[in-house]
């Protein structure tokens, strides 16, 4: 099929964008189209106006700036992934986009189309939620800041307003003495995953557990943090050995009902399983790290 006949905008500036937003009462944001040009073509989605943000300067800009990683809304997937500046900042960005689709999806995908489509199958908006990031959308009134917690509302849904444009997107640097994971299950290689996991573990001088940040997808409407995994990792007796009884806790997250791909109980062992797998390898990879420090500042 094709899509129904549309106008299209070709904005120069991030300001004729937002006002073809309001001039139309029907709109779409071209990115990098690896979602919106399917249903576009299925005719899923039948806007008055494509606004493709092609020509909009500065929206593949990449900085690490302090405490933070800034995307540009419209950086390729495969550019932030082989980023050598943004992996040292924060290595789970790259393992994350590892499992995004394919390189060739990669290649013309972008950063913030993917967070703003929201599929909660989706791995990105996993690993913002995950990591506690912000997006800045440009709407009529200016730019403003959505903490990601407070982004995702349901399947492909957002709090943009209709006039919004989402134009950047912020990744904390991780903390030193911080170990990572992204783990996923699909049936095949570039699938949507079945359930996926994003973790961060940071450990305290003493090599007991300060931190921990896990968020899921594929298991419910939205990304989802697993607040009672986090919670448990708190306790005084948490470490590896209650790994296990700990991802337990994440079972009770899965909401998808039975499908052609699984049912909902093996959706919940899977999803416990890839919790563990995620707490043990951020384990690892902390305890490496700090032990890497503490060499360093014993050689120094």
């Amino acid at each position: 099929m094709k899509p129904s006949r549309f106008e299209y905008v070709l904005p120069r500036s991030i300001e004729e964008a937002v006002a073809a937003r309001v001039e139309h009462a029907d709109t779409v944001v071209l990115s990098g189209g690896q979602s919106l040009v399917p249903t576009l073509n299925f005719r899923l989605s039948n806007p008055e106006a494509v606004i493709d943000l092609r020509l909009v300067p500065g929206l593949d800009d990449v900085r690490v700036e302090g405490e933070w990683i800034h995307v540009g809304g419209r950086t390729r997937q495969r550019d932030l992934e082989l980023d050598d500046a943004v992996h040292a900042a924060n290595p789970l960005i790259r393992e994350t986009l590892h499992h995004v689709a394919h390189p060739v999806i990669r290649n013309r995908g972008t950063v913030g189309g993917s967070i703003a489509h929201a599929d909660p199958s989706a791995e990105l908006p996993c690993l913002l939620l995950c990591l506690d990031g912000e997006v800045v959308a440009h709407g009529p009134s200016g730019a403003r800041t959505i903490d990601a917690q407070d982004l995702f509302e349901f399947i492909l849904s957002t709090t943009l307003e209709p006039d919004e444009i989402l134009t950047e997107v912020r990744f904390p640097v991780l903390p030193e003495r911080t170990g990572w994971c992204f783990t996923e299950f699909a049936r095949r290689h570039g699938d949507f995953a079945l359930a996926g996991v994003a973790a961060t573990l940071t450990l305290a001088d003493d090599g007991t557990i300060a931190w921990g940040q896990l968020a899921a997808c594929g298991v419910t409407t939205t990304p989802v943090r697993l607040v009672a995994v986090e919670d448990a990792l708190l306790d005084d007796a948490a470490d590896p050995s209650r790994f296990r009884e700990i991802a337990a806790l994440a079972a009770d997250v899965v909401t998808v009902p039975d499908d052609e791909s699984c049912s909902s109980a093996y959706r919940r062992d899977l999803l416990v399983g890839l919790v563990e797998r995620a707490l043990r390898t951020s384990w690892q990879r902390a305890t490496e790290r700090a032990t890497a420090r503490t060499s360093r500042e014993v050689t120094s």
